[in-house]
């Protein structure tokens, strides 16, 4: 599984990313993890709001913030 993160440079994206991690510690999943805070790559990916999460190439969540246990519900659903 390839999960990325997209959004960088504010407190929210911090914890959103922050929580993918403690998600994926607490799921036991398999994942690759990529953090991509550039602008320019974020819009590239079709993203016009942060935090983002993508598993797989498909955007699972957009724009808002989520708990730990919301993202590893998520990563459960998408494996």
């Amino acid at each position: 599984m390839k999960i990325k993160v997209l959004g960088g440079g504010c407190d929210d994206c911090d914890r959103f990313y922050e929580n993918v991690l403690i998600a994926l510690g607490e799921s036991g999943a398999d994942a690759e993890v990529e953090r991509v805070e550039d602008l320019m790559e974020i819009v590239k990916l079709g993203v016009m709001s942060v935090p983002t999460l993508m598993i797989d190439g498909k955007i699972v969540l957009l724009g808002q913030h989520a708990s730990a246990e919301r993202i590893k519900e998520l990563i459960k659903a998408n494996e």
